[in-house]
């Protein structure tokens, strides 16, 4: 943006390189459409096919496909049942959807011409090239949505498991008095920092990395980024698990019975 004194202020554009808004692409009557959300149907329109396409194909001798699956749905249902035990069942088809989702919008985030596919719009009299895929995850209002679906959930199965009683029993007591009741306010307003840690662990890592791309491809295009890259897959793969084993956590400890 050009001051009066002819300067250009580069302000607003730092923000947007590093805040990595989304953009608007177009409008379904007065509803904007973002790239972000164009991006998340698409991956959950490919998800749900892969999951029609394994469901109407499965046999006792799986093919290379339902095998990877299997091994996947496996691994996680036995880390699940570990730490879960019974409730492993109940919990399970969350944990399994949040990795996939994840899982998936973290990687494809990572494919090649992403971010280079998009329109040219005039806006504010400039013309700005807008993509059409915004990496879901560098955009913190999808992983603020992903933690309020996972706090949202976490404390349904506590009421399902416990009872609303005894749900409510974790924080308020008539037994509690002094520090106990200081404490029990203090778990309460834990639970809502929740969405702050799950949300902004998984938006900032994934951002970051993603400005890292960005400025290894500004100095050099085609080496520099490519051990980047590999980090990113790895990072993709880290952040996925630990969102669905502090989700499973959460879930595992606010569903048993201790009362203070």
């Amino acid at each position: 943006m050009q001051t009066e004194s002819g300067l250009v202020d580069t302000t607003e554009s730092k923000a947007e390189y590093f805040l990595s808004a989304p953009e608007i692409i177009g409008h379904i009557g007065f509803f904007p459409v973002t790239n972000t959300l164009f991006t998340s149907l698409l991956i959950t329109v490919f998800l749900s096919i892969i999951a029609f396409s394994i469901s109407k194909k499965l046999s006792m001798v799986p093919g290379k496909l339902q095998a990877f699956m299997e091994i996947i749905i496996e691994y996680i249902f036995k880390l699940t049942e570990q730490i879960a035990g019974s409730k492993a069942p109940v919990f399970f088809p969350w944990l399994m959807t949040f990795v996939l989702f994840i899982l998936t919008a973290n990687l494809s985030g990572l494919l090649p011409g992403f971010s280079s596919i998009g329109i040219y719009k005039i806006i504010d009299g400039t013309k700005t090239f807008i993509p059409f895929f915004h990496s879901i995850n560098a955009d913190l209002n999808s992983t603020l949505a992903l933690a309020f679906i996972s706090l949202f959930i976490t404390h349904f199965f506590a009421i399902r498991f416990l009872g609303i009683k005894a749900y409510l029993q974790k924080w308020f007591s008539t037994k509690m008095f002094g520090i106990a009741l200081f404490v029990g306010m203090l778990e309460l307003v834990s639970e809502f920092t929740k969405i702050i840690s799950l949300s902004f662990r998984l938006y900032g890592n994934i951002q970051a990395g993603k400005v890292m791309l960005k400025t290894a491809k500004s100095f050099y295009p085609f080496v520099l980024p490519l051990p980047f890259y590999i980090m990113e897959i790895m990072v993709a793969f880290i952040q996925t698990a630990v969102f669905m084993m502090l989700t499973l956590v959460f879930m595992r400890i606010l569903s048993s019975k201790q009362i203070h």
